[in-house]
């Protein structure tokens, strides 16, 4: 249950995640990558301004009071009259209604705790500051702000972050604003400009709006391997009676039946049960988050039952099934020139790989990866991927993917669609709403009959709520599995773990297959316990993982990602995995 830094105050537009518990490695840019915004046409506007959110403030009344004046000694007694003084009115008080935000909650010490669950109901909608970010390169850049398209001139009224400086506290608030549209057309409501010296992950503020309806974080069991570990609790709503009820997920397409499994050699691996594994992040070093106790290995003087990974119709004929990519140059996280895009899949298809996952649209990646791979013949694994900014089709960024992958409409070069990366990780969705949106691809790519799934961590899987309404809208349980982050992991057992959790996985949705989407070892940083970076150690890491359940992983990447920052354990810009493959990137 990590997750990103969804909260009421954004920490200021800053180049550090360090809000983040959430893993996400070279999945941060897919909004606006590496200069391609197009212009923004800023037309006149009117906007008025009026803060109505803040801090809870009591107000005491002032009590009357009265001073005597000097009065003259006299002999006479003086008539005495008792006056009353007037009662003190009651004090008011801004009532502040919470709101299902996801809630921080700090671990002191290692343990293993127990989180009650907590349940928030809303009887309005209300709208708060939320975050959210992207990479971005030095110079100018506006961000933020709430797009909307108009079909005639018309005055928009809506609310938007905004930014307020006192002293050295950075507030981001939520205020009513005007805008006069002045003819049809698309416009960015109050936009947030910021310039940056240097390449960086900007966080900025962003609307965050919650329906009528009760939220309810459900009871967790972490356990924690590291002092002051701050996890957050996300809620997920049951929504009360509104006007308009929510669709229930549908599919639209054909039922996906995966392919009889042919019989398959596994490689014998030692027993593993141990705490579920998080992935790399822009963040501080991660935990392990676990609903099983971990057992360490121990010799036994019988053979005990091996796990290994599930077989079923999403797999590849040898050790190495596919490996992800991203357009980017290394070093810039520029896009790449399509001449050089199709130098690199030429690689992979000389390598072995028979299926690549990519993660979104930008950088013209249906058209450059695409082609190269129906060039060479390999197969595609596609993805929607879904930001902090919304999780529905009615999301800028979300439609744009989509239909940019209705209209290239290449179906037979898919061999999985994958909608979401680690999105109810980040926060990003609810399981319901990200259940509809599964959904709502069907519909808008209904030519695509293939299998679908959502990409997870393991622990995520777990929860009750996510199984029971993702189950039902996959055909595949797809997880993101790094054994670099179980602090138990040695190189030398990476398989032994990654198939321990594809064994677990494959027990969430019975009867659909799995495929582990994510899966490497950095080569550079500090060490995770028993889990150490390095040239070496990725090798055998590799080797330990082909050797064991590479039929059914998508190893993670091909080339290292030098723009990016440090991250936990200073390892995420060097889990380039081409050289392990005997690859020259």
């Amino acid at each position: 249950m990590k997750g990103t830094f969804a909260a009421a105050a954004v920490a200021a537009l800053t180049g550090a995640a360090s809000a983040s518990h959430a893993h996400r490695h070279a999945h941060e840019l897919f909004a606006a990558k590496r200069f391609q915004t197009g212009e923004v046409c800023v037309p006149g506007c009117t906007t008025v301004w009026s803060t109505i959110t803040g801090e809870p403030t009591l107000v005491p009344a002032k009590v009357p009071t009265t001073s005597a004046a000097p009065v003259e000694p006299t002999t006479a007694a003086a008539p005495v009259t008792t006056t009353e003084a007037p009662a003190p009115p009651p004090t008011s008080e801004v009532v502040v209604v919470p709101v299902p935000t996801p809630a921080p909650v700090t671990f002191p010490t290692p343990g293993t705790y127990t989180i009650p669950a907590t349940t928030i109901t809303l009887t309005d909608t209300t709208t708060v500051c939320g975050a959210s970010s992207t990479q971005v390169p030095p110079g100018t850049h506006t961000v933020g702000g709430v797009t909307t398209v108009v079909e005639t001139a018309t005055t928009v009224v809506c609310p938007v972050a905004s930014i307020s400086t006192s002293g050295t506290v950075v507030t981001s608030v939520i205020v009513q604003t005007t805008y006069v549209c002045p003819a049809a057309g698309t416009y960015t409501i109050a936009p947030i400009t910021t310039v940056v010296p240097s390449s960086t992950l900007l966080v900025y503020p962003v609307p965050t709006s919650y329906e009528p309806g009760t939220y309810t974080a459900p009871e967790q069991v972490v356990t924690v391997t590291e002092t002051d570990y701050v996890t957050y609790c996300p809620f997920a709503s049951s929504g009360l009676p509104t006007t308009t009820a929510a669709p229930a997920p549908v599919t639209t397409s054909p039922a996906y039946a995966p392919p009889a499994p042919a019989p398959v050699e596994t490689t014998q691996a030692a027993p593993s049960i141990q705490a579920v594994s998080s992935a790399p992040a822009y963040a501080p070093p991660l935990v392990s988050v676990s609903v099983s106790t971990p057992k360490p290995s121990q010799a036994a003087p019988k053979p005990k039952p091996q796990p290994h990974a599930p077989s079923g119709g999403l797999s590849g004929s040898n050790d190495h099934y596919g490996i992800t990519y991203t357009p980017y140059e290394a070093s810039s996280g520029n896009c790449k020139a399509a001449s050089e895009v199709d130098a690199d899949i030429a690689k992979l298809k000389a390598a072995g790989f028979q299926v690549i996952r990519v993660y979104s649209t930008d950088c013209n990646t249906l058209e450059n990866v695409g082609s190269a791979a129906k060039k060479y013949g390999i197969d595609l694994i596609i993805g929607v991927f879904v930001k902090g900014d919304g999780c529905s089709y009615d999301t800028p960024d979300i439609k744009s993917q989509v239909d940019a992958i209705s209209s290239w409409a290449q179906w037979d070069m898919v061999k999985l669609f994958v909608v979401g990366n680690e999105a109810i990780m980040n926060n990003f969705c609810s399981p319901s709403q990200l259940a509809s949106l599964v959904s709502t691809v069907k519909e808008k790519c209904s030519g695509y009959n293939g299998p679908y799934t959502i990409s997870e961590t393991l622990n995520i899987w777990q929860r009750s709520d996510v199984s029971s309404a993702i189950c039902g809208v996959v055909d595949v349980t797809g997880a993101n599995i790094h054994p670099f982050f179980n602090s138990a992991t040695t190189p030398e057992n990476a398989g032994d773990f990654v198939s321990g959790q594809l064994e677990l996985l494959g027990k969430i949705c019975p009867g659909n297959d799995v495929i582990n989407l994510e899966c490497g070892w950095p080569k550079q940083g500090s060490c995770n316990g028993a889990a150490c970076p390095g040239d070496s150690e990725q090798a055998t890491a590799i080797k330990s993982i082909r050797e064991s359940c590479g039929s059914k992983t998508v190893f993670f990447s091909y080339d290292d990602d030098l723009w990016k920052q440090p991250g936990s354990f200073g390892c995420e810009q060097s889990w380039g995995a081409a050289a392990a493959f005997a690859i020259s990137a």
